[in-house]
């Protein structure tokens, strides 16, 4: 048998449709609700469904009256605030097409997108990274008062037409712009029995940032769209808290990267009666990490695989738990396979993981660059890039990447982008970058240098946090004699992990 699933078919999203729309509905019928709780250990600010809706509604108008059309693409520099899914939802609302971006980009990595997509204009907060621009850059004095305007009308439209993008590090080098459709988030809906377990009642809280993509999408978007309550930590809120922020705002479900789960088990967690289980992406949770949880809280932690094109189609949930040492299965509507050369693998044989190019949560393309959109096909297949295998139940089994992207901290990276942004180093004569485990669950991005003198570690640091975002900068740099090459002399990556640090 071939390494297939194609279990059920999903609902197509109806037309006319707009994402915001989509998102707001169900906490129209409870306004009074608290739609987003942003918790600290010394209180909350809570928003209401009404509140938040109005504040949306609101933007959408602002964006209209200050020029914006349906299709123009709005850049979003904002920081870790509630204002981030207001104008994210804002623009969607208004047509309008949001970029949302990590606050933590350079101004340099900034320039790049705004060539590449030419904005029709910026919202920026105040101390994040823009560069110089004849582009419209309105601050918080401008967007924060866009809240109270009379609401505008959601845009309705095909619901296959650009609704956001979002970028991707990809294997060239240079990170992607992933455009995505209206219908992306009606996709979404196949988390909801495959992985969340999710109900109207959930309070879910997400230990990330609001600008990060898994915390808008898991945190915020879904949580909204069943009318349940979303809770954030404020900017700045210690991992040590989490758990008891959990315990204070009875939690139900938890959500966060793997590396926020070893955080958080660092410090005594009080039993949490409410606390039904967790979420975990970003990047492969370990076994470690998934037994000592059980062991704190008496609950479970549910993985889902997924990337930026696709967001998740792979999970395991409270009604369908996976097999150990397994991602678990597609989602039910999904069609997911294993492939090599263009085609579906045997069970149980290695392949590329991949999902059918009619996916209704599959990006729309790379803005800007068909003929990369074109290699991440093959016939009726969309490439992700991993290895997997997959048994008769359906169970995939993570066997890593077929290239050599890396993963600090839940981002993926690419050591191509990394490299390129750190060429031409003071005394350094050639860099290669991989990402390597100095402990179990724990994975740093290390450079490699060769040198005529000892390396100024402080020296180079400085000046890779001037070029490239904390997250991607190297947190190690290792002098070496020479970089491992193959006979082609091209570099062979994966060796480079042998070095002791």
């Amino acid at each position: 048998m071939k390494a297939i699933f194609d279990e059920g078919a999903f609902a197509p999203c109806p037309a006319p449709f707009n994402l915001a729309a989509h998102v707001l509905a169900a906490g129209e019928r409870v306004p009074d609700k608290i739609a987003l709780s942003v918790v600290k250990p010394t209180g909350a600010q809570r928003w209401s469904y009404a509140r938040l809706t109005a504040a949306v509604r609101g933007t959408a108008a602002g964006l209209l009256q200050s020029g914006l059309r349906p299709g123009d693409i709005l850049l979003m520099r904002l920081g870790n605030t509630v204002d981030f899914p207001i104008a994210y939802l804002g623009a969607i609302a208004a047509g309008v097409v949001p970029v949302p971006s990590s606050s933590q980009l350079t101004e340099r990595e900034v320039a790049k997108i705004v060539a590449d997509l030419d904005p029709a204009a910026i919202l920026r907060a105040d101390g994040v990274a823009c560069p110089q621009t004849d582009i419209p850059v309105w601050g918080p004095e401008i967007y924060e008062g866009w809240h109270d305007l009379p609401p505008a009308d959601y845009a309705m439209g095909d619901p296959e037409r650009l609704a956001y993008i979002v970028y991707t590090s990809g294997t060239s080098g240079s990170p992607r712009a992933v455009g995505h459709a209206h219908r992306a988030i009606w996709a979404r809906q196949m988390m909801v029995d495959g992985w969340y377990g999710l109900t109207a009642e959930d309070r879910l809280l997400h230990a990330g940032a609001f600008n990060w993509t898994y915390t808008l999408g898991t945190g915020l978007m879904d949580p909204w769209t069943m009318g349940a309550t979303a809770l954030i930590p404020a900017a700045g809120t210690d991992p040590a808290q989490l758990a008891l922020l959990m315990k204070r705002n009875d939690v139900t479900i938890f959500a966060a990267a793997p590396g926020v789960y070893r955080n958080v088990l660092k410090y005594p967690i009080p039993a949490m009666p409410k606390l039904r289980h967790g979420l975990a992406a970003g990047e492969k949770l370990s076994e470690t990490i998934r037994e000592s949880w059980r062991i704190a809280t008496g609950t479970e932690i549910f993985e889902a695989y997924g990337m930026s094109e696709c967001s998740t189609f792979v999970s395991n949930g409270p009604a369908r738990p996976s097999a150990p040492g397994t991602l678990g299965r597609p989602q039910v509507g999904r069609r997911v396979a294993i492939v090599a050369d263009g085609a579906p693998v045997d069970l149980d044989t290695p392949g590329v993981i991949a999902i059918d190019r009619r996916d209704p949560g599959l990006m729309l393309g790379y803005i800007g660059a068909p003929e990369a959109t074109k290699r991440k096909f093959a016939g009726d297949w969309f490439l992700t890039g991993d290895m997997g295998a997959m048994d008769a139940e359906g169970q995939i089994t993570y066997l890593g990447r077929d290239d050599d992207m890396m993963n600090a901290g839940g981002y993926r990276v690419s050591p191509l982008e990394v490299e390129a942004a750190l060429a031409v180093l003071p005394g350094v004569t050639e860099l290669a970058v991989t990402d390597v485990q100095i402990k179990p669950d724990v994975r740093i991005i290390v450079a490699f240098c060769t040198a005529e003198a000892e390396l100024d570690e402080p020296a180079l640091k400085a000046e890779a946090s001037a070029r490239l975002a904390a997250y991607k900068c190297p947190k190690a740099w290792v002098r070496v004699d020479a970089l491992p090459r193959n006979p082609n002399g091209k570099l062979i990556r994966k060796v480079l992990r042998d070095h002791a640090i």
